[in-house]
């Protein structure tokens, strides 16, 4: 990442985050950040770009990110429209900033740790709050 890339701040609406993010949370965003496996990203959607979209991204595929939603209810994600090209993905949502500020983009080595299963499983709280999870099929 490099330093004084622009920063913003988007709003979340829907629920297809639910879990880490609601609908009417604000986050900020690091514009041109590079995104990780896990990481929560903003794109532009693949078939409606004058939508802005906030998903985890999931892998790297061929053709781009797959993106997916925390919420299992919800699937209008990687799966209903495909990999999201580099081009669409805008940048990596780093905090919410409201209603109830929470950092959602820890260092590299943080994440690592709080991803191995015997960490996880003793401060799990402490990784959800980090914003650092698995899209929801990894937990079924």
């Amino acid at each position: 990442m490099r330093y004084g890339a622009p920063l913003g701040v988007v709003d979340v609406a829907g629920p297809s985050m639910r879990r880490l993010l609601s609908d009417g949370d604000r986050v900020l965003v690091r514009y041109g950040a590079p995104l990780r496996p896990g990481a929560i990203a903003l794109f532009r959607h693949p078939l409606q770009q004058d939508l802005l979209v906030v998903k985890r991204a999931a892998e790297r595929r061929p053709g781009g990110w797959w993106m997916l939603s925390d919420n299992p209810l919800v699937r209008t994600d990687s799966r209903e429209y495909g990999p999201v090209p580099d081009g669409l993905v805008l940048g990596r949502v780093l905090l919410r900033l409201a209603p109830r500020p929470a950092w959602l983009a820890p260092g590299r080595r943080l994440e690592w740790a709080l991803r191995g299963r015997p960490l996880r499983g003793r401060v799990p709280r402490l990784a959800e709050r980090l914003g650092v999870s698995t899209p929801f099929e990894d937990r079924l």
